[in-house]
């Protein structure tokens, strides 16, 4: 229908239905969260776990460190009081047989070269890894001559790194070697 002049748009019939404002959707909700969130969330759970279990080993293995050298230093302070040669050479050997079980079970059985090489595991130079084999013939010899303090800083150096994660050489590595 064509409208003529003067011909009011009141009079003319309403075409189509009856359009409303356009309404924008609701926001997007928060949660649950896009799985890439999920796997953000999970993967920072892990690290968190990872460094909590790191701290504590390394925390156990400072202990552990500090108890052995606390027990060095009243081996070393027990000497100084009483001067007994022999005790001290058998202290300190004792106490590397005990550190060395913890790697090497058969550490506490071994004799000459077999501990020597449980001793050469741990990366010494030849003077600290003499002076601690001597501990064998101090303890059994108290006559001889030893110099209670280049075996107790020998004992203290090895003590030090064999303590350390990792700084033991692998047994069975060793063993598929020779």
């Amino acid at each position: 229908m064509i409208l003529s002049i003067g011909q009011s748009p009141a009079t003319t019939p309403t075409q189509g239905p009856q359009l409303r404002d356009i309404h924008l959707p609701a926001e997007p909700s928060w949660w649950p969260p896009a799985p890439g969130w999920w796997m953000l969330a999970t993967l920072s759970l892990v690290m968190l776990l990872a460094g909590v279990w790191l701290w504590r080993r390394q925390r156990r293995s400072a202990g552990q460190r500090a108890q052995v050298l606390a027990e060095l230093d009243e081996l070393i302070r027990q000497h100084q009081h009483d001067g007994d040669q022999a005790a001290l050479a058998s202290g300190l050997h004792q106490l590397l047989r005990r550190v060395a079980r913890r790697h090497d079970a058969l550490a506490t059985q071994q004799r000459g070269e077999a501990w020597r090489q449980t001793l050469a595991r741990v990366p010494v130079d030849a003077v600290t890894l003499d002076r601690l084999l001597q501990l064998d013939r101090a303890m059994y010899q108290p006559k001889l001559a030893f110099d209670h303090a280049a075996a107790s800083t020998a004992v203290r150096h090895w003590l030090n790194l064999a303590l350390k994660p990792g700084a033991w050489k692998s047994a069975t590595t060793e063993r598929q070697h020779a």
